[in-house]
């Protein structure tokens, strides 16, 4: 709503308001609307300057800053893109558990154009407890989910149970030195599930295992980030970014009649 007040630099009194609701919107370009022309008729008895006061009640202008300011991504900085970290992290009383998604790579290619070189990844870190609230980051054990694993994780039932091998030295010198098993199986009452991380390091004489029971809800949580980020891993994004309007066109007219048109137009 727009508030426009009149009043009189003369002797003569002539004081008035108008009140315009929903006034056009202003575009990008231009602050304020056209200026529009408002006639009084004039009078025989005195002359009378009049000055304009516009005032906007509107939140508008406000608002529509306030959101943008609250939902854009973090800004490039001049040396890259920002980085940023995210993960979910669950504390029980033995141990601690941390998800966090790692992206994929691309490499560039002759043309100009990148190919998908290595598929993104979800890290899991057990830390174990060194206290009450307290957990030993620096023992911490990591084993890298693929997306085909996860995959077996969001298919996974409430009575189902899943179990996966890593050796990260496999096809190198050091093959088999390292040993990483990690073991998803229902908890008895049926609550939820247990996490177990088994590791066998003979380079630095680890021997441990660490393990966690993660709540239906918070298995839930795990599998909705899982099956968002799961595009994301593979890259698929980048792909959906490039995609344009005039490309489908070009594919249009190599084919321009497909079998579902041919049928929904007998």
């Amino acid at each position: 709503m727009l508030n426009l007040s009149i009043s009189s630099s003369s002797s003569c009194s002539l004081v008035g308001s108008f009140t315009l609701q929903n006034p056009c919107v202003p575009s990008k370009t231009s602050f304020l609307p056209n200026p529009t022309t408002l006639k009084i008729p004039q009078t025989k008895f005195a002359k009378v300057n009049l000055s304009f006061k516009v005032k906007c009640n509107s939140d508008y202008f406000g608002h529509d800053q306030h959101q943008q300011t609250r939902f854009l991504p973090p800004e490039s900085s001049q040396t890259g893109p920002t980085r940023v970290f995210v993960g979910y992290t669950i504390y029980k009383g033995k141990a601690a558990l941390t998800v966090e998604p790692r992206a994929p790579e691309f490499t560039p290619l002759d043309s100009g154009a990148y190919k998908l070189s290595k598929e993104g990844f979800v890290l899991l870190q057990f830390a174990p407890a060194a206290g009450v609230r307290q957990y030993d980051w620096m023992r911490k054990q990591v084993f890298s989910l693929s997306v085909s694993e996860m995959g077996n994780l969001i298919s996974l039932g409430a009575r189902d149970s899943c179990e996966f091998f890593h050796d990260p030295f496999k096809g190198k010198s050091d093959e088999g030195r390292v040993r990483k098993v990690l073991k998803v199986e229902p908890l008895p009452d049926g609550s939820g599930h247990f996490f177990n991380l088994s590791v066998q390091n003979k380079l630095t004489n680890v021997d441990e295992s660490i393990y966690i029971p993660v709540t239906k809800a918070e298995f839930t949580v795990l599998m909705s980030a899982f099956n968002f980020i799961v595009p994301y891993l593979l890259g698929w994004h980048t792909f959906a970014n490039t995609m344009k309007l005039e490309d489908a066109s070009r594919v249009n007219n190599v084919n321009p009649r497909t079998g579902a048109e041919l049928e929904w137009n007998r």
